[in-house]
């Protein structure tokens, strides 16, 4: 591999967020997505950093973790004149992500940008073996590392989490709030972010239920796997034939079976990670997601890449940080509902922003225990803990 030579700074780069429609400079090939053998690029002659991202399984059109991912690198880079260029493996591998990753710094790029908890198998394998090469990963967890074999966080290397349990509580107390009181959750696998966000969910609803009155029954199950298929569909059937009003559909695509199920009885979901409100409603129904629970995705990468333009990516590296609650505006922190969120009289704007102040100043507390029993997180609501599906 080729070694990534330090270009002195010859201007003082300007970090900013430029508009989505930010097109790069003439010549550049920064949407090509490199799949097979690498191909020369060279990094900006007046930046020190070139970035680089590399695609979990899907492409920078899943309206999920690729694409924010993608367009929050894009935008950061376009706005500061840095190179950056995508890279999509050529199956759901670690040999493949390995392959990109690798790609990448032959090429001459050197911070690599990497979502979800897939890439920490690739991590383990390359982050110690390229210390001039800066690694930002997006949930993968220590959890994650350490499974992969990854003794300790190189200091070359800094992961985001997210407290899942936040804006899962969120996602629950708006649902309840907003009438809604026979409710489902649908996992993908129980790994330990999708189990936060469960347990959130049914503390926020238990919450609620608290506040109102209102008799609320949660359907509680895990798919075992992170993409919908005609079985889990056919349970979904079954969830909403019996009364269901609203599944939480928590776990990479498994949204497409409570979407599908949802779609044939006029019924509601909630999506998870991004805003799912435009591929789910656009491909199953208009108005069908109420909300999504999310993550920052698209602040983390611009925290991170502004401090790599600012020579302060050492006070990131070697870290896992849980991101959660920075602010008590909604929209500065790293857990937040949709801004699609179908606001109503039960639950409006100005009540989501009193449950974030209150969240962020402790009056609200979530707890993020997932060692004990589903049913065992609520006082006021029943708990159908159906486990695995499949």
């Amino acid at each position: 591999m080729k070694r990534i030579l330090a270009l002195l700074l010859a201007a003082v780069l300007v970090v900013a967020l430029a508009s989505c429609g930010a097109k790069p400079a003439d010549g550049d090939n920064n949407d090509e997505a490199t799949t097979a053998a690498p191909v020369d690029v060279t990094p900006a002659a007046d930046a020190e950093y070139a970035v680089a991202m590399i695609t979990d399984y899907g492409d920078i059109t899943d309206q999920s973790f690729n694409q924010t991912t993608y367009e929050a690198c894009k935008e950061f880079c376009d706005a500061n004149g840095v190179d950056f260029k995508y890279f999509k493996p050529a199956s759901d591998s670690d040999e493949d992500r390995v392959a990109m990753i690798e790609s990448a710094i032959d090429e001459g790029f050197n911070v690599i940008v990497m979502p979800g908890y897939a890439f920490a198998n690739a991590i383990a394998t390359t982050a110690p073996n390229y210390e001039d090469v800066k690694f930002i990963a997006l949930d993968v967890s220590e959890y994650d590392l350490t499974t992969a074999g990854l003794a300790e966080i190189p200091a070359n290397l800094y992961s985001a989490v997210y407290k899942e349990e936040l804006c899962g509580y969120m996602a629950g107390y708006a649902a309840v709030k907003l009438g809604y009181s026979k409710l489902g959750f649908l996992g993908g696998m129980a790994v330990p972010a999708v189990v936060r966000y469960g347990y959130g969910f049914l503390q926020g609803a238990d919450a609620a239920a608290a506040e109102t009155g209102a008799d609320v029954s949660v359907n509680y199950a895990y798919g075992n796997q992170f993409y919908g298929d005609a079985d889990i569909t056919a349970a979904m059937d079954t969830w909403y034939g019996d009364g269901t009003e609203i599944v939480f559909a928590c776990g990479g695509s498994i949204y497409s079976s409570a979407a599908e199920a949802a779609a044939k009885v006029n019924s509601k979901v909630i999506g998870v990670d991004v805003d799912q409100a435009g591929i789910i409603d656009g491909k199953y129904g208009e108005g069908m997601t109420v909300t999504s629970a999310m993550k920052g995705l698209a602040p983390t990468v611009k925290t991170l890449l502004t401090a790599v333009a600012e020579d302060k990516f050492a006070d990131y590296g070697g870290k896992i940080e849980s991101l959660g609650l920075v602010s008590e505006n909604p929209d500065d922190n790293y857990v937040q509902l949709a801004g699609s969120t179908q606001f109503a009289d039960g639950f409006t704007a100005d009540d989501y922003k009193a449950l974030v102040a209150d969240m962020f100043a402790g009056t609200v507390t979530v707890s993020d225990d997932i060692s004990v029993a589903a049913a065992d997180v609520v006082k006021n609501i029943s708990v159908n803990d159906l486990g695995n599906l499949k």
